[in-house]
């Protein structure tokens, strides 16, 4: 710890008392620290990639789809428990793969990065039916299980086909909660089983109703869910002017809810769905039609991340009983669509009370499920439901990987001499008496008095520059001296702050909108100690774009000190972060503040290759000029006007011509180019007779102008 005296001009002349603080020997005992990290200062000189593990809870989160090699880089295990040693997929290999320039075998993409892994999202496929067909045959079930995913969770094209190829096997299907999204499911399912289920959940309007309809008409197994009472009235119109016998469900809303956010929308106040007094007048009103073995499917939701399977079989236990009444009713039921709710453990604790974690696994999830089922159903002699779940998050989450840069960081707080004789210059009485005050305290080792009184000296100087009595040289002295004094009671290394290419309100809208935490760890240099604590800020001139709550209730996350100088530009010196679990929602939700688009996207396969994987697809993200389109603006237009104001600009100042084509080629790659920061070299800022537009070195110069600056070529460049 730092010693005051040590920091203080011992020619001040110190009032009685405190001659001996300045006479030489004036060094301070240790205080004791108020908090430090015991993970970040073990007395261990090892260190290791098992212990980067367990420091970031890798194990918990992200079995057993990822893991720390001994390399010191996070890996990818694409078939879970099944994959091999030599099937896992180093993770910095693909960003290296992707991100180098095509001159070095690279795919040249720009941060930030999405890295998707199909096999993984297979394997949660099977691993969920694979759960559910132990459970049916483990408890006797006759019947089976059919699931559909949710496309709200991420709508995204390529997603969505794999999830019906993949699910094809298994009768898996989609649910739709919007028109988009029911052209999307019917789209993708023409390629699907033909016993695929097509959930149509969400508020109908004819058109709506019209083209589940239709889906029907065109062989696809749909379900149209009432969630209002009045949308039963259009179902039966619209189907029989249509001449097509529907197939109809409705939500139940249950008594049964959970307390966490997720849960908001279950229970009698919720959203969603119909009362018991709602359920009779339809099932009256199909009767009266003679529609009522057209309801055959019962659909509830409990919330999302259920948090228990306690919960869960008491949900799942309730809506058994309505589909029995409904049965006795004299409905032709044959389903039982327990929604959403399967939830995912974020942070690795195996929680039962938090939003972040859940209690189970997906056998104890299916058991808990077709126990409750079976139950009922035994019980009051009926024949047993097939059982369809609309898991999405616990379907996608895995799969998608969000990597990003950390571009610099914040330096530590420099431990500058304190000049007393200087700061007591130009301050009041009374914050001189602060001062003295200050002093005397660490030397009676009060840390929380030394704190008192800094923040009192600090206050009257603040006070003093807005009244401007006080300089701003003297105030930083005052500022120094209190930062001291706070680094000598918290004798803890400050949090730092590590600027990342990236913007949160685009990539991770589930951390600023609902406080939703996720895993964030470095990919790689898992094999070194990380020995600073940091905060994450984004590239958004916003002061929610940061990342200050982390997994295990942490408000800093352990990092390692950035290397060199990135604007070399080499992969090692480069310094990568990867949020895990995203996979649902994030895309979707995702907005443009600050007009940055959303992230380059590749996705990757395990091969028998020397690497272990082979990209299969790979899409930049939105350039600037995409961006601006969604914002209703014309990028072809602004391009003309700007090159028309280049031009009135090199007339004036007599540029010639290569100036104007370095200057409108600038323009339209800025156009083309993503919204995000780039690593380049450094700037010689060379002048070279350009009228002050400057290059990163000679070479860049001479290539635009013999080639006119065209748009596809990519050069570095930066102004004076």
């Amino acid at each position: 710890m730092p010693a005051m005296a040590c920091c203080v001009d011992a020619a001040t002349v110190a009032p009685p008392g405190h001659a001996a603080f300045f006479a030489g020997d004036s060094s301070l005992p240790a205080m004791v620290p108020f908090g430090s990290s015991t993970a970040l200062n073990s007395n261990s000189t090892h260190w290791s990639p098992a212990h980067s593990s367990a420091l970031y809870r890798i194990e918990g989160w992200g079995a057993p789809y990822f893991s720390v090699n001994d390399s010191g880089n996070i890996t990818v295990r694409p078939y879970g428990t099944d994959t091999l040693a030599h099937q896992e997929i180093d993770l910095l290999k693909i960003v290296k793969k992707v991100s180098d320039p095509k001159s070095a075998g690279g795919l040249g993409l720009q941060f930030p990065l999405i890295v998707r892994v199909p096999d993984v999202l297979k394997n949660r496929l099977e691993s969920l039916h694979s759960a559910f067909e132990s459970a049916i045959q483990a408890q006797g079930y006759r019947s089976h299980y059919q699931g559909v995913y949710p496309v709200k969770c991420n709508q995204d094209r390529f997603v969505v086909e794999d999830i019906v190829k993949f699910g094809s096997p298994f009768r898996f299907g989609l649910e739709a909660g919007s028109k988009p999204e029911l052209l999307l499911a019917m789209s993708c399912l023409c390629k699907g089983n033909p016993e695929a289920l097509l959930v149509c959940n969400g508020f109908k309007d004819a058109e709506y109703i019209f083209l589940a309809l239709l889906a029907r008409k065109l062989a696809l197994n749909t379900i149209i869910v009432l969630e209002e009472e009045e949308e039963v009235d259009l179902v039966i119109e619209i189907s029989k002017k249509l001449s097509v016998r529907p197939v109809i469900g409705f939500r139940a809303k249950l008594r049964t809810k959970h307390s966490g956010h997720f849960g908001s929308t279950s229970g009698e106040k919720g959203k969603f769905g119909l009362t018991t007094t709602q359920i009779l007048r339809v099932v009256k009103k199909l009767q009266d039609f003679g529609m009522l073995d057209c309801l055959q499917l019962l659909h509830f939701h409990i919330g999302s991340q259920i948090p228990s399977t306690a919960l869960l079989q008491a949900g799942v236990g309730e809506a058994a009983q309505i589909y029995s009444e409904l049965v006795r009713l004299g409905a032709q039921m044959k389903v039982i669509d327990i929604g959403g709710g399967l939830g995912i453990d974020y942070d690795g604790s195996k929680s039962g009370t938090s939003d972040l974690s859940v209690s189970y696994g997906l056998q104890e999830y299916a058991s808990a499920v077709v126990n409750a089922v079976r139950f009922v159903c035994d019980r009051k002699s009926i024949k047993h439901p097939i059982i369809c779940s609309e898991s999405g998050r616990a379907i996608v989450s895995h799969h998608s990987i969000l990597v990003f840069e950390a571009i610099s960081a914040s330096a530590p707080a420099a431990m500058n001499p304190v000049d007393l004789p200087f700061i007591l210059e130009g301050v009041s009485e009374d914050a001189r008496a602060d001062c003295w005050n200050l002093i005397q305290a660490a030397v009676r080792h009060e840390s929380e008095t030394c704190l008192v009184y800094a923040d009192q000296l600090k206050q009257r100087c603040v006070d003093r520059f807005k009244e401007g009595t006080l300089g701003i040289e003297q105030l930083a002295a005052v500022d120094g001296l209190c930062d001291l004094v706070s680094s000598m009671v918290d004798a803890s290394e400050p949090t730092r702050t590590y600027h990342v290419n990236l913007s949160i309100f685009t990539s991770i809208p589930d951390f600023w909108s609902i406080g939703q935490v996720f895993p964030i760890v470095p990919i790689h240099r898992l094999g070194e100690r990380p020995d600073v604590r940091g905060v994450l800020s984004d590239l958004t001139c916003d002061s929610d774009g940061k990342i200050d709550k982390f997994i295990g209730g942490e408000t800093s996350l352990p990092l390692h000190e950035l290397e060199g100088d990135r604007s070399g530009g080499g992969a090692n010196e480069r310094y990568y972060l990867g949020m895990f679990l995203g996979g649902a929602y994030q895309e979707s939700l995702g907005g443009v503040h600050n007009l940055f688009g959303g992230p380059s996207v590749v996705s990757v396969s395990q091969s028998d290759g020397p690497h272990s994987f082979v990209v299969t697809r790979a899409v930049p993200g939105p350039s600037s000029g995409d961006v601006l389109r969604v914002m209703q603006h014309e990028p072809q237009l602004m391009f003309d006007t700007l090159k028309h104001r280049a031009e009135e600009f090199c007339a004036q100042d007599h540029g010639d011509e290569g100036t104007y084509a370095a200057l409108v080629g600038t323009i339209a790659r800025s156009f083309h180019s993503m919204p995000y920061l780039v690593a380049a070299s450094p700037c010689s800022l060379t002048a070279m007779n350009n009228n002050g537009f400057y290059y990163s070195n000679e070479e860049d110069y001479n290539a635009v102008i013999e080639s006119g600056a065209s748009e596809d070529e990519h050069w570095s460049y930066c102004y004076a």
